[in-house]
């Protein structure tokens, strides 16, 4: 009887011995998941964060070239006024059409207008003067300089003429 004591408590602790062997590499194989598992949520952050890398070059690429044509524009919007009031047909319809595919061209880059209807932005509009007017203090009466954007940023703000209070004595009484 004593002998199967003993072979119940050699086999008890061969059990033992092979639960904690068991347990110990569950544990292992739990740390090893663990760590895989982190390498590759760094690997997609890695690989996320290079393409808005990418992404951003390409953009201020685009905002580069749109910023050295918009004198371009400007200058042929002046060509045109001027042209429009000598007259000059043909100069003004080939200046017309060199704009158009010009602005059209810029136009498939992204780029757009800002708005100068209504009241003043400080993130879009860039204020030249405060001029006393009849107009809602604060809103844009005059755009001496188109603004434009490249996407969700300002290229160039839109530069302006803001409208003050009319001052005291100018026929209000």
């Amino acid at each position: 009887m004593s002998e199967n004591v003993e072979n119940n408590e050699q086999a008890e602790q061969a059990v033992s011995a092979e639960q904690t062997e068991l347990e110990a590499l569950r544990n292992e194989n739990e740390e090893l998941i663990d760590t895989l598992q982190r390498l590759q949520a760094d690997f997609d952050n890695y690989r996320k964060r290079a393409a808005r890398d990418q992404e951003s070059l390409v953009a201020r690429a685009h905002e580069r070239l749109v910023k050295e044509l918009l004198p371009v524009l400007d200058d042929l919007e002046r060509a045109l006024a001027a042209a429009e009031e000598h007259e000059e047909g043909k100069l003004e319809e080939g200046v017309r059409l060199v704009h158009q595919e010009l602005k059209s061209a810029l136009d498939r880059e992204g780029l757009a207008e800002i708005e100068t209807n209504g009241r003043f932005d400080p993130h879009v509009h860039e204020a030249l003067v405060s001029q006393p007017s009849d107009a809602e203090e604060g809103s844009v009466i005059q755009v001496v300089q188109k603004g434009y954007r490249l996407g969700d940023r300002v290229v160039r703000p839109a530069r302006v003429v803001v409208a003050a209070p009319k001052e005291a004595g100018d026929g209000e009484r």
